[in-house]
């Protein structure tokens, strides 16, 4: 088939990439959330599979009847809804994701969470079916676990390589927070923070221990899929060292491999041929970059956390009860005051990279038992947690409220994986 081909002389610049990041600056100071979860059928347990009369695409078309959702398709397949800004999408695996428009306030998504929920809960009773908030399909392993049918998903699951990558894409459900910033200096500042908090956060949710019916043991078996699949773009995305700038990100993607561009509704297969760099120099079998290529690459990048017009902080395994809504709740508190942010860099700057970085390993199996030099990484999250809390409190929006079931799991010395 013959694609239009993008002219030579549009070639894309290189300013136009920095472009991306530095419109994303803004005043507002919204928290934005995703919340992924995996589907079981409920009498067998087993993930709830994407065709079938009780299936998933049925699931979301009835949905979209009774509360007046707008489909969201690939070519003539349902994979997912949306309303105003708020969308419902699935993951390679079935999973259901909340895409949750961004807010000032914490209780403003719980309450927006909570309406998609009462929405969904009557269809997911008439299909026999569950949401659990596990990171990871407690019963039913990938092999079980059909692929979605959305031609993106294909090109991923042949392209991205390691040995638990099958496991990220189809048994994995986690929670992920975005915030905003306001300069380049601001978004660094907190893409480095972010970075450094990153092991603490997934040890405090950690809440994967039983897959495919077995103890795996680790407390995260999601954040060891993660730790192995394609660290070309998974992993920490730069060594966010001190004076690092919105080019060092763009140096960065700029370097890793392509997967696939889209062309006149349909995708050009690249399978990592070539970097995006190559591709902007020279182009590709007569295809040339343009901004939506950059746009699609930057998205199929997955580090720890991810650069985009906002901060996308996402090793967290799925949690509930409550539990959920304390991940935005400890970013807000900590992003968003200057000197909440300041003490947690205090705290956490004196470690190095290759310190944070062996430290994701550790909290996989360990989570809070793990220890950073010789301190316990739980007595360092129990203080991320205070920090987040006074620094809500004196907001007087009675968002601390949303910490206070970390705070009493930390005083237990229990991640989710030791209670749930």
């Amino acid at each position: 088939m013959n694609y239009c081909k993008t002219k030579p002389e549009e070639h894309l610049e290189y300013s136009q990439l920095l472009d991306e990041f530095i419109l994303g600056c803004k005043t507002s100071r919204k928290i934005g959330m995703e919340y992924e979860r995996i589907p079981l059928i409920r009498v067998t347990n087993e993930v709830a599979p994407y065709s079938g009369e009780y299936g998933v695409c049925e699931l979301l078309r009835e949905t979209a009847k009774a509360d007046n959702w707008d489909y969201i398709l690939d070519d003539i397949n349902i994979i997912g809804l949306k309303k105003l800004h708020d969308t419902i999408t699935l993951e390679p695996g079935c999973q259901i994701e909340l895409s949750i428009e961004p807010q000032e306030f914490i209780r403003d998504l719980k309450k927006r969470v909570e309406e998609i929920d009462a929405a969904l809960a009557p269809v997911l009773d008439k299909f026999g079916i569950k949401l659990i908030n596990k990171g990871v399909s407690p019963t039913t392993t990938y092999k079980n676990i059909k692929l979605l049918p959305k031609r993106r998903y294909a090109l991923m699951a042949n392209y991205l390589w390691g040995i638990l990558s099958d496991v990220m894409m189809r048994e994995t459900a986690g929670i992920q927070v975005g915030i905003d910033f306001s300069s380049e200096e601001d978004a660094m500042r907190k893409f480095r923070a972010a970075n450094l908090i990153m092991p603490f956060a997934t040890a405090m949710y950690a809440n994967s221990k039983y897959r495919g019916g077995v103890d795996t043991g680790y407390k995260s078996f999601r954040a060891l899929a993660w730790l192995n699949t394609d660290n070309e773009r998974c992993g920490f995305a730069t060594k966010f060292q001190d004076g690092m700038c919105f080019k060092d990100y763009v140096n960065r993607l700029l370097e890793t491999p392509m997967i696939f561009i889209n062309r006149e509704g349909h995708t050009v297969n690249l399978n990592g041929r070539l970097t995006f760099k190559q591709f902007m120099e020279k182009g590709h079998e007569g295809f040339f970059a343009t901004i939506e290529d950059w746009k699609l690459h930057s998205n199929l990048y997955f580090p720890e956390v991810r650069l985009r017009n906002f901060i996308e902080i996402r090793n967290h395994d799925c949690v509930g009860g409550g539990l959920e809504y304390s991940i935005p709740a400890l970013y807000k508190g900590i992003m968003y005051s200057p000197a909440a942010l300041e003490e947690v860099e205090n705290m956490l700057c004196k470690y190095s990279y290759n310190e944070i970085n062996e430290l994701r390993f550790n909290v996989a199996r360990y989570a809070l038992s793990a220890k950073i030099r010789k301190t316990p990484v739980l007595s360092i999250c129990k203080e991320l947690a205070e920090i987040a809390y006074y620094s809500l409190k004196t907001g007087c929006e009675d968002e601390e409220e949303f910490l206070i079931p970390l705070i009493d799991m930390l005083k237990k010395g229990k991640c989710p994986a030791d209670m749930f």
